[in-house]
């Protein structure tokens, strides 16, 4: 998880497990790649604990692992 994506996830109330559980329960619903790295990006967009709508900005890292770019409340 970068910084930035643990200081919206303060901002807005949320807890990691609110973050888990987008990811688990949402859906890709946009599919960015950038123009200078190559680099792909997934905008997921679900639900935290208590129902209410959120997005989760990821991409996979070098070494295949899941990095949280960004998250916020839909």
């Amino acid at each position: 998880m970068t910084l930035h994506a643990e200081e919206e996830m303060d901002e807005d109330g949320l807890s990691i497990y609110d973050v888990e559980n987008c990811l688990l329960t949402g859906q890709i619903e946009e599919r960015q790649r950038d123009i200078h790295t190559g680099e792909r990006k997934y905008r997921i967009c679900g639900e935290f604990i208590n129902g209410r709508s959120m997005e989760v900005v990821v991409k996979f890292g070098p070494t295949g692992k899941l990095v949280i770019i960004t998250v916020y409340l839909s």
